[in-house]
């Protein structure tokens, strides 16, 4: 069969998977049709599953899922908020097919206050709450998960009531909501029974990965065309068709996309950035650009992405031409990185996190050198992206591995980069475990042996802080992840819940080695090699600072300060100017040079 009958007939089946496939109503009493049993259950009246939303820039961007309309329904939805008791028709939409999603968009939202909306369509409605911005908040807790096995097909009461008691601010779903590659429709309608009480009242980001998009694995080269499911030879194996609707679906309510353009074969891409409350969070996308490894890394185990030979030479893996996030995420990284404007903290959500962290994979426990799937490869690309992350002091948050972990990254040197927390699967049934061979150096000490600094698989530099191994008793190590960003202190908090672990009891425990705590500046840790003035001024100013290289023209950090006195460190003595904003008000200072005294660098009094 030639390569265009193949794909004409893949892509028909594909359609077919986003929705008219979906087996009959339970009510219905047309028989249902042969082949895999349902994924999702639902009545014949059914209309509305669940509907997402965020917030940006007084923008409302909500998108209802619906379940399958009859023939001949009408396909308008209006969404409507309740404004003095009466329900107020404010926009309305066509529902998009396949696929049925109801996109609307609002501009000129007041974010000051919470509004109950619901969204409509003739006599059904879905009913829920958008929230106020979260401002006032001295503290913005997320709430991340990532990987819900369809080996678990009920609903999740442990978690819904966990998250209910916990209250967050945002939901992250880091990707991996559906496992059923071809049947992403029905699958996602069940994610949208299972999570939809707790994302009907409050922002939700949900991000697929290489499971929603129908692949085992997925380095997405740019948008190319993949000859095989497992996807190492870079691409995407499904139809473009397939691909976006699953983005459709999953991202159409997060705010506009920084570069809307689509890559190749017109995939389209959603990397943006959304502030709650002050915290700054950029959402990349670091499988699309990725390169595949098959072709530039040679084989050394049973497949191109698994490297088993004891004397492989991790350094030859890092190839030219093998990219990560690409030249566009990295511009939007510089981009909002420089950018604080109602932003206290920053942080950083991906699919997965920047390391290879895990050394035991699967049923049998075997042993990987290295796993060129994680982003610990390529080892340049992950460098680039650590250095851009690191200039506004962004924490990171993913998922992906199976496998909890609380990193410290090392580029140059250890722990000169951010912090990443990789929240634990909702419920796994492929095991991964951190079981390094040689002791670890720099042993923090702890309910945890194999803490410290290592170099990973790919002889990445990373300390390890904590992880959550599978054990006998609990092989999938699941549960889900809070994180707190403390907007007064500046401090962040990691919680690592385990499933069925109620965490409203005063005896409740979290995964071993969990909580912990480090400081916004600990995302930039490198030591300093030389030091700026001390900048001073009134109490309660919390001003921007930026310090820029004057021999390189390089911007090297911008943060917003927690308050004044506040001294700028640097990493190699020269000269440098300050930018300083804090609101209308700007400041610019050239010819600061850096000493390698602290004490002796004087201070710089802030006058406007």
């Amino acid at each position: 069969m030639n390569r265009l009958r193949f794909l004409s007939i893949l892509a028909a089946a594909a359609l077919l998977a986003l929705g008219w496939a979906l087996p009959a109503p339970a009510q219905d009493p047309a028989p249902q049709r042969q082949g895999p049993p349902p994924i999702v259950q639902y009545d014949a009246d059914d209309v509305f599953c669940f509907a997402l939303y965020t917030v940006q820039d007084r923008v409302l961007k909500l998108t209802a899922q619906l379940y399958p309309l009859p023939d001949g329904a009408d396909h308008t939805v209006r969404l409507e908020i309740d404004r003095d008791g009466a329900w107020t028709e404010i926009a309305s939409t066509q529902v998009v097919n396949p696929g049925w999603t109801a996109p609307f968009r609002v501009e000129k939202w007041d974010h000051t206050r919470d509004w109950n909306y619901r969204v409509v369509h003739g006599d059904a409605s879905y009913a829920g709450r958008i929230r106020k911005d979260p401002v006032d908040k001295d503290e913005i807790i997320v709430a991340a998960f990532t990987g819900n096995s369809n080996r678990e097909r009920e609903m999740k009461p442990d978690i819904i009531a966990n998250i209910q008691a916990q209250d967050p601010d945002l939901l992250f779903f880091s990707g991996d909501q559906s496992y059923d590659h071809k049947r992403h429709y029905e699958a996602w309608l069940l994610f949208g029974q299972q999570f939809g009480e707790i994302i009907r009242d409050r922002p939700t980001i949900a991000i697929p990965d290489d499971h929603d998009v129908g692949q085992g694995n997925i380095w997405g080269a740019g948008g190319k065309v993949s000859e095989t499911p497992a996807g190492h030879d870079g691409g995407y194996f499904m139809p473009v068709e397939y691909v976006n609707e699953v983005q459709r679906a999953q991202t159409s309510h997060l705010p506009d996309p920084f570069d809307p353009a689509p890559i190749e074969r017109g995939i389209t891409v959603y990397y943006t950035s959304l502030n709650v409350g002050g915290v700054d969070f950029a959402i990349i996308e670091d499988r699309k650009f990725k390169s595949g490894p098959q072709g530039l890394v040679p084989e050394q185990g049973p497949r191109p992405d698994h490297i088993t030979d004891p004397d492989f030479d991790p350094l030859l893996a890092d190839v030219e031409g093998a990219d990560l996030l690409g030249e566009r995420q990295l511009h939007f990284l510089d981009v909002w990185g420089r950018d604080w404007e109602k932003a206290d903290m920053k942080a950083v959500l991906s699919q997965t996190v920047f390391a290879n962290a895990a050394h035991l994979h699967g049923k049998d426990a075997e042993r990987l050198i290295a796993d060129l799937d994680s982003n610990g490869w390529p080892q340049t690309g992950r460098r680039k992206a650590l250095e851009a992350i690191r200039k506004p002091f962004a924490f990171m948050i993913g998922g992906d591995q199976h496998l909890a972990t609380v990193i410290h990254h090392g580029t140059e040197d250890w722990n000169d980069a951010g912090y990443s927390f990789c929240v634990p699967s909702i419920s796994n049934y492929y095991g991964r475990w951190w079981k390094p061979l040689e002791p670890p150096v720099n042993h923090p000490g702890g309910p945890l042996p194999d803490t410290g600094q290592y170099y990973d698989g790919l002889r990445n530099k990373i300390t390890m802080l904590a992880y959550a191994n599978p054990t006998d008793d609990n092989y999938q190590a699941a549960g889900y992840g809070i994180v707190r960003f403390n907007k007064k202190d500046r401090s962040i908090t990691m919680e690592c819940w385990p499933r069925f672990v109620d965490v409203t009891q005063p005896d409740a425990q979290q995964h071993p080695g969990w909580p912990i705590t480090i400081a916004q500046e600990d995302n930039y840790a490198r030591e300093a090699a030389a030091w700026l003035p001390v900048i001073t001024g009134a109490p309660g100013q919390r001003p921007v600072v930026q310090v820029v290289d004057e021999e390189t023209g390089e911007i090297v950090y911008t943060i917003r300060v927690k308050g004044l006195p506040w001294q700028p460190k640097v990493f190699k003595e020269g000269k440098y100017t300050l930018n300083l904003a804090d609101g209308s008000r700007k400041a610019t200072i050239n010819g600061l040079v850096g000493v390698t005294e602290q004490s002796q660098a004087g201070a710089l009094p802030l006058s406007w």
